[in-house]
């Protein structure tokens, strides 16, 4: 059985990386995920103490090898249906990778790689592999997330969730949004933003600028897919993602035995002028 999203999950042990005034602690027993971020002390993360502790709703986590919502868990692969264990309400939600413990592979001051071995079983029945660097360096984190097929072709997308304590400000102007269905579901055709408040997917091509804590952090990364789910008053989640919610169904995108899907996810404290 999935792991219910909404279930308390405790940090566990940390491991914290630091460059400069930057401070990162990882979780990895935690779904791999980062419980905090800091720069000159400052959280920039909604943290596991001030958030209902439930798995879906603190730090900033991996999500692998779906993004988002698996419309009630199901898809056809090469005329085979699947069904994923629903793990929030009627659908599967964000992978299994955030849920499940990683390995630290390698770790230094600033930076450490994990990796993770799929669940070959109702949870997710093709195996594969999943790998993550994070690293610091001069004002800047950056993420590197990958999922690799293991002996069976499989699909495959992935992103970010990152819980943001409330910004004071948020630049975002995507080109296209999904809108969503009855099921809250996205959809297409695609049509024009709206003003929001959001929790919807965008199109995207170009960075995000965010400020918080008194800094201005620029979002960059190679996925297109954003999701932002500002409805929150005490968060915002701005999310890259390598494809729609729901892609599995929507745009899938199928890896042969022993093939990678990378995306990269980069923050950076830039000048306040």
């Amino acid at each position: 059985m999935a792991s219910d999203a909404t279930a308390p999950l405790a940090p566990g042990p940390l491991l914290t990386l630091t460059h400069g005034t930057l401070a990162v602690d990882v979780a990895p027993q935690a779904g791999g995920r980062l419980a905090q971020i800091r720069r000159g002390g400052t959280p920039l993360l909604v943290d596991h103490a001030a958030a209902s502790d439930a798995a879906i709703a603190w730090g900033s986590y991996p999500m692998v090898p779906w993004a988002g919502r698996i419309r009630h868990g199901r898809f056809v692969l090469d005329g085979v249906a699947h069904v994923l264990p629903a793990n929030l309400g009627d659908h599967a939600i964000h992978g299994v990778g955030f849920v499940l413990p990683w390995t630290v592979v390698t770790q230094g001051d600033a930076h450490v790689d994990l990796s993770l071995t799929l669940p070959e079983d109702a949870r997710w029945p093709f195996g594969g592999t999943a790998r993550q660097r994070l690293e610091l360096n001069a004002d800047a984190l950056r993420m590197t997330l990958s999922v690799t097929a293991g002996a069976r072709a499989m699909p495959a997308s992935l992103g970010w969730h990152p819980w943001f304590r409330k910004p004071e400000r948020l630049d975002f102007s995507p080109g296209a949004m999904y809108p969503r269905d009855r099921d809250g579901i996205a959809v297409r055709p695609l049509v024009a933003p709206n003003r929001g408040p959001w929790d919807d997917c965008f199109v995207n091509r170009q960075q995000v600028m965010m400020r918080a804590g008194g800094a201005r952090i620029r979002l960059t990364s190679d996925c297109d897919h954003w999701v932002v789910f500002d409805e929150p008053e005490h968060a915002t989640c701005i999310e890259p993602q390598s494809g729609p919610p729901d892609a599995f169904n929507l745009a899938p995108v199928l890896l042969s035995p022993g093939e990678t899907l990378e995306r990269w996810f980069l923050m950076e404290w830039v000048s306040s002028r």
